[in-house]
C-alpha cells in the first residue's frame, strides 16, 4: 500500500481526534439502556462488515502474514479489552470529563514504553510536550479540587484503558510488516467480535438487535463505522507510519473535542478549565509533532 505524505497523516489524526471526542457521548447514549458488552460486540460485527467492504472496493489485500497472527491475536485481546473498560467507564461516568485520564495518561505511558523498549531518552521537544500534556490535563481535571475522585465515576477503567490502549498501539505500529495495515486492523475487529461473542448473552443481544430504535442504531452505526472503521482504523495506519508513540500524542486533542461534543448532545457544561486544558493539550501536539 502506497505511503501516505505525512502532512496528510497529520490531517488525517486531528480529523480522527475530533470524531473520537465526538464518540464520547455518543456511545454514552448506547451504554444508557443497553450493556457494555453487547454494545462492543455489535459494533466490532457492524465495523468488520463494514471495513471489509471498504477494502473490497479500494482494491486494498486482505491477507496478512501467517508470521502476524500471534501479534494479530494479542491486539485483538488488547482491543476487546480496551472496548470492555471504555464502555464500562463511559456508562458509569461523565462522557465529556470521565474520559480525560485516560486521554492524558496514554501518551505518557506509551512514550515511557517506547523509550523502555528503545533504551532511549526522551528528546527536549518530546519532554516540553508531555510536560505540556500533563499540565493540560491537571487542569482539564482540576485536580486541586477533584484529587480524592479521580478514581470515581468510571475513572478507575479508563486507568485500564490507558494501559491497555498503550500496549496495542505498540503491536499496530508493526502491523506493516506482516502486510496492509489496513488488513491487519480488518481481521483484528473480527477476531474482537469473536472474542467478545464468547462471553456476550446471544438472548439479550438479539433482542437489543430486534427492538432498538433509530436513535440506537444512529449512534451505533456512527461508531461503528465513522469512528471505528474510519478514525480507529486510520490511527492504527498512522502508528505503522509515524510511530506508536508520535501517533499516540495526538490523543490530547480528544478531552477538549469531547467537551464540546457532550455540551451539544448531552447538555453537558464547558468550563474554563476545559478551554485552557483543551488549548494546552493542541498545544503538545503540535510541539512534539513539528519538525526541527
Amino acid at each position: 500500500m502506497k505511503k501516505v505524505p505525512r502532512h496528510l497523516l497529520i490531517i488525517g489524526m486531528v480529523l480522527s481526534m475530533l470524531v473520537w471526542g465526538l464518540s464520547w457521548p455518543s456511545a454514552k447514549l448506547l451504554t444508557n439502556t443497553t450493556p457494555p458488552l453487547i454494545v462492543a460486540f455489535i459494533r466490532f460485527s457492524i465495523t468488520f462488515c463494514s471495513s471489509f467492504l471498504l477494502l473490497k472496493i479500494f482494491r486494498v489485500p486482505i491477507f496478512i502474514k501467517k508470521e502476524g497472527l500471534v501479534p494479530l491475536a494479542i491486539a485483538s485481546i488488547l482491543m476487546a479489552a480496551y472496548s470492555m473498560l471504555f464502555f464500562t467507564g463511559i456508562k458509569k461516568g461523565l462522557p465529556g470529563a470521565g474520559g480525560v485520564l485516560v486521554t492524558v495518561l496514554t501518551p505518557i505511558v506509551t512514550y515511557f514504553m517506547a523509550m523502555l523498549i528503545a533504551k532511549r531518552k526522551p528528546t527536549r521537544k518530546e519532554i516540553y510536550g508531555l510536560g505540556l500534556g500533563a499540565i493540560a490535563g491537571i487542569i482539564l481535571l482540576k485536580v486541586w479540587s477533584n484529587y480524592t475522585h479521580l478514581l470515581d465515576s468510571g475513572n478507575l477503567f479508563f486507568l485500564g484503558c490507558s494501559l491497555s490502549w498503550a500496549i496495542l498501539s505498540r503491536y499496530t505500529s508493526q502491523a506493516y510488516k506482516y502486510g496492509s495495515p489496513l488488513a491487519y486492523t480488518l481481521w483484528m475487529y473480527l477476531f474482537c467480535a469473536l472474542i467478545l461473542a464468547c462471553f456476550v448473552n446471544h438472548t439479550q443481544a438479539i433482542a437489543v438487535i430486534k427492538n432498538s430504535d433509530n436513535n440506537f442504531w444512529l449512534n451505533m452505526v456512527f461508531n461503528a463505522v465513522v469512528n471505528t472503521g474510519l478514525a480507529t482504523s486510520f490511527y492504527f495506519y498512522a502508528t505503522s507510519q509515524l510511530g506508536a508513540e508520535r501517533t499516540s500524542s495526538f490523543i490530547y486533542i480528544v478531552p477538549f473535542a469531547a467537551a464540546v461534543a457532550s455540551y451539544f448532545i448531552v447538555g453537558e457544561t464547558i468550563l474554563w478549565n476545559t478551554i485552557i486544558g483543551g488549548i494546552l493539550g493542541i498545544g503538545a501536539v503540535a510541539i512534539i509533532n513539528t519538525k526541527k
